[in-house]
This record gives structure tokens, C-alpha cells and sequence, in this order.
């Protein structure tokens, strides 16, 4: 038997994943075995030779718990569903981007039905939209006129988006981002 506060086999556990077999820090562990029984609470030394003596590896799955819980599993095939596990999740989850929109204070009807499609679509995607309104010379002096276009794009999408920045004013521009709902 060995002091609780002794380390046992190699310097250090492993970096990326459970520790295993001689790499378990703890004096004891709570010890389920390949079929998924039980087996009480154990010498960790007499539990890694019990996995062995099955052709197996002593896996710690939860260190955190009192005295550590500890599973008879192929560490390799462990590590391998693991990463297999953590690639799926990791494509199949969606980046919301930011895509722009930019228009002017005097824009015609048929180019703003035009850009509120654009705008429709980037939402349907699941993407946010920053709609940037820009004012050139003698336009600064009436801001109102885009602060109303920006709210008739607000009214425009108010079904499926949500104002996730108001309108403001920066510079020579006028900024809003709508996102998904």
C-alpha cells in the first residue's frame, strides 16, 4: 500500500484526456468493470491489476467525485470515440456570421424590395445583418430621412428579426444590426 500523498509511475499525467492505469493520482477508487457492474471501492494498484488481468485499461471518467469513479475500458478506443464525438459536435454547429448590407438615404423602391430580399435571406440563414446607411455631402443634413429608412427596414423585418443594435449615427454613417429571432 502507498502513502495518499505519493505519485505513482510516470512523471506527469497525460495532457489531453483521462488519466489511466499508473497516471490515477488517487489512493482509491470506485471501481465499475467492462459489463457495467459495480464493484465498490477499491486499492487503485489491486484495480489496475484487475483490468489487466481482463485486457483492459483502468480509465478515470470522473475525478472530480469521492473517491474518483474509474471504468474497465480500451483507453485507445476511448480516446478515439471521444474525438470522434467532439469532430461531429464541432461540424455540426453553426457560426453565425455578420453580413452587411449598405444603402443610401434616397434609395429608389425597387433597389431597397432588392437589398430587403438580400436581408431576408442572410436572417433565414441564421446570420445577422448589419444594415449601414451612408450619407454623402449635402445628405448629413438630413439624417431623419435615413433614420426613417432605417425604421421602415426595422417594420419591414420585424417578423423574423429582432433589433440587436438601434440605429446610430457614426461619422458619415448610420448603423443597425437586426438578428435572427
Amino acid at each position: 500500500m502507498r502513502s495518499p500523498t505519493s505519485r505513482r509511475g510516470p512523471s506527469a499525467p497525460p495532457k489531453n484526456g483521462p488519466r489511466f492505469n499508473d497516471f490515477i493520482q488517487s489512493p482509491t477508487v470506485r471501481v465499475i468493470d467492462d459489463q457495467g457492474e459495480n464493484l465498490g471501492i477499491l486499492d487503485t494498484d489491486e484495480a489496475v491489476e484487475r483490468a489487466k488481468a481482463v485486457g483492459l485499461d483502468l480509465v478515470e471518467v470522473s475525478p472530480n467525485a469521492e473517491p474518483p469513479v474509474a471504468k474497465f475500458l480500451d483507453i485507445g478506443k476511448f480516446k478515439y470515440e471521444a474525438q470522434k464525438k467532439a469532430n461531429l459536435a464541432r461540424k455540426s454547429q453553426k457560426t453565425q456570421d455578420i453580413k452587411e448590407i449598405k444603402m443610401r438615404p434616397n434609395i429608389d423602391n425597387h433597389d431597397y424590395d432588392v437589398k430587403m430580399k438580400k436581408v431576408h435571406q442572410f436572417i433565414g440563414n441564421g446570420d445577422k445583418v448589419k444594415v449601414t446607411l451612408r450619407f454623402r455631402g449635402r445628405e448629413m443634413a438630413h439624417q431623419q430621412l435615413g433614420m426613417q429608412l432605417l425604421q421602415r427596414v426595422q417594420e419591414d423585418t420585424k417578423e423574423d428579426a429582432k433589433v440587436e443594435a438601434y440605429p446610430r449615427l457614426e461619422g458619415r454613417q448610420m448603423l443597425m444590426v437586426l438578428s435572427p429571432k
